[in-house]
């Protein structure tokens, strides 16, 4: 059933090789979990007492509630899985209930901080190939609010000069269109000329951006790029690619964008995802409240 259910998610799903990596790993775990302590070897023979004394033991171990809940989502789906294809008689997941989160606002960079990274140019950027594609890098998770794996897998064919428009494809190959901004384009045009003079004609099939060896970026690449020059010029705690993301949602929504609109551009499927960020704005609101109201 194991292998079934990984060909399901990857060819029916389509889901993200990331997602992929993410369930094969919980779910292999798990049957190791209970291998080693109950001599299961498969998942048809698990009971809920199994996967009861695995929640237990993933919680001793310090795993916070939204990883532990990331763990039994992978197994929920594919005991799931098992049910429908008529595998699985008797699901072991249908006691086990999620644990509770609190909800967490997202954290972002405020638009201060943000100018003063993009506008600051070769101040905080080398005047080289690698500093310009850093800078162009940080601009793009900015101005579209786009993933990490979303821009790693940008080609210079996705880009639309004239209309100036990016298209991106997201989870489950669900391609959507950003629009870029005026000044950005004359900044990824020259990014452009510049990768085509030190490493030959940047061919519209290839990817936009690469390492000094021309191979494609990683995740693990990406993040230290935003990480170190986010480090420069804000204190806020996370400091990654998404971190960006939420930025740009919230600075939007800020300066009254609206949030339909907002979550097309994010490329979410529910509004109650895009949602989250009304909390960092009616924050906001209070706070703006309470210093201008004479009452306050």
């Amino acid at each position: 059933m194991k292998e079934k259910f990984y060909n399901y998610l990857k060819y029916e799903r389509r889901c993200s090789e990331n997602t992929l990596r993410a369930y094969i790993k919980d779910i292999e775990k798990f049957l190791v979990f209970c291998t080693e302590n109950f001599s299961v070897f498969i998942p048809e023979h698990v009971e809920v007492k199994h996967v009861r004394r695995w929640i237990i033991s993933i919680k001793e171990r310090g795993y916070a509630s939204s990883t532990i809940n990331r763990k039994i989502s992978s197994l929920k789906k594919m005991y799931k899985y098992g049910q429908i294809t008529g595998v699985i008689k008797n699901n072991p997941m249908e006691r086990i209930v999620f644990h509770k989160i609190p909800k967490r606002i997202p954290e972002f960079v405020s638009e201060k901080d943000i100018i003063q990274l993009l506008d600051k140019g070769f101040e905080l950027f080398s005047d080289d190939f690698e500093g310009y594609r850093d800078l162009i890098i940080c601009e793009l998770f900015y101005t579209t609010g786009i993933r990490l794996s979303e821009l790693i897998n940008i080609k210079v064919s996705d880009i639309d000069f004239v209309s100036r428009l990016i298209r991106v494809t997201g989870k489950r190959d669900k391609q959507r269109v950003v629009p870029l901004l005026p000044v950005f384009v004359e900044r990824l045009t020259y990014y452009i000329e510049k990768c085509n003079r030190e490493f030959g004609e940047h061919k519209a099939g290839s990817y936009l951006f690469f390492t000094e060896k021309k191979q494609k970026l990683y995740p693990v690449f990406v993040y230290r790029i935003v990480n170190k020059y986010l480090s420069l010029v804000t204190t806020v705690d996370k400091k990654s690619p998404h971190t960006l993301r939420h930025t740009f949602a919230t600075h939007l929504l800020n300066n009254g964008a609206d949030i339909n609109v907002i979550k097309e551009l994010l490329g979410h499927e529910n509004l109650t995802t895009t949602q989250v960020y009304t909390h960092n704005s009616f924050d906001r609101l209070k706070k703006v409240y309470k210093q201008a109201h004479p009452r306050a």
